[in-house]
């Protein structure tokens, strides 16, 4: 064990086994000055104000996650629920009626819907690089429109809007050449799951190129695009590949597996 003892004045500070060290040595002794630099250093550490990190100007602190995103998330897991419902429905009605869908699905047409359904899927990553336009606080393109590298997010945002607009049509012409093959609502079982399933989807990407609108026409309405406008930019674009994804489970589901 060892200890520090306070020497009598003059003679600096004594230690056990040791000779004792003067304050008042000359240039190749120890200095006061030089012996209490780490009691400085660590009392101007301890004195520094505890607390949360600061926050940073329309971010929120930085240890915190983005409200908008993370209710964005929870809110489509209970979407995720409503679907994943929808699916057990379908097969649980398939696995007691499987006649009645050997034949209504034999009406389908694969083709057509694969190509509605690449439609969709092209659109998400259109969607994506709006994102990234968003992110780096590029609302407008800064060149022609025919200079598609200078985009902005609203530029990738109408063309996304274009391709999902042709999928929603493109459903409704499926629907429309069903009906004449006796495949409704009413019909029997397999036609009121078929449009229930399908049909709650195309509700839900409608309701993404109403948001799709909403943020497009934001950029009109102001001359600095803000990071809380970016933020929807990006909380519309996990929707919307939220319902492609969706979109993709139904199609193998229907489609191929019949």
């Amino acid at each position: 064990m060892s200890w520090i003892v306070p020497a009598r004045s003059g003679a600096g500070l004594a230690l056990p086994g040791t000779d004792a060290l003067r304050m008042d040595q000359g240039p190749r002794g120890p200095r006061f000055a030089d012996i209490m630099a780490p009691v400085e250093t660590t009392s101007a550490t301890r004195g520094m104000p505890r607390g949360p990190v600061p926050s940073i100007p329309q971010h929120g602190p930085v240890t915190r996650p983005n409200l908008v995103a993370m209710g964005t998330i929870v809110w489509l897991s209970s979407e995720l629920m409503f679907f994943a419902g929808l699916f057990a429905v379908y097969f649980t009605i398939r696995s007691v009626r499987a006649p009645l869908w050997h034949t209504e699905t034999q009406k389908l047409s694969v083709g057509y819907a694969a190509v509605n359904t690449l439609m969709l899927v092209v659109s998400s990553v259109w969607c994506q690089l709006g994102v990234m336009k968003a992110e780096r606080g590029q609302a407008a393109r800064t060149g022609t429109l025919l200079q598609v590298g200078r985009w902005g997010m609203r530029e990738w945002y109408v063309l996304t809007y274009l391709f999902g607009a042709f999928f929603v049509s493109g459903q409704v012409l499926e629907y429309s050449r069903l009906v004449q093959d006796n495949i409704t609502m009413s019909g029997n079982v397999y036609g009121s799951v078929f449009f229930l399933a399908t049909g709650f989807h195309a509700l839900h990407v409608t309701g993404g190129l109403i948001a799709f609108l909403l943020i497009i026409g934001r950029t009109f309405t102001t001359r600095h695009y803000s990071h809380n406008q970016a933020m929807g930019a990006v909380v519309t674009s996990y929707y919307w590949h939220f319902v492609d994804v969706v979109w993709i489970a139904l199609f193998a589901t229907i489609y191929l597996l019949k």
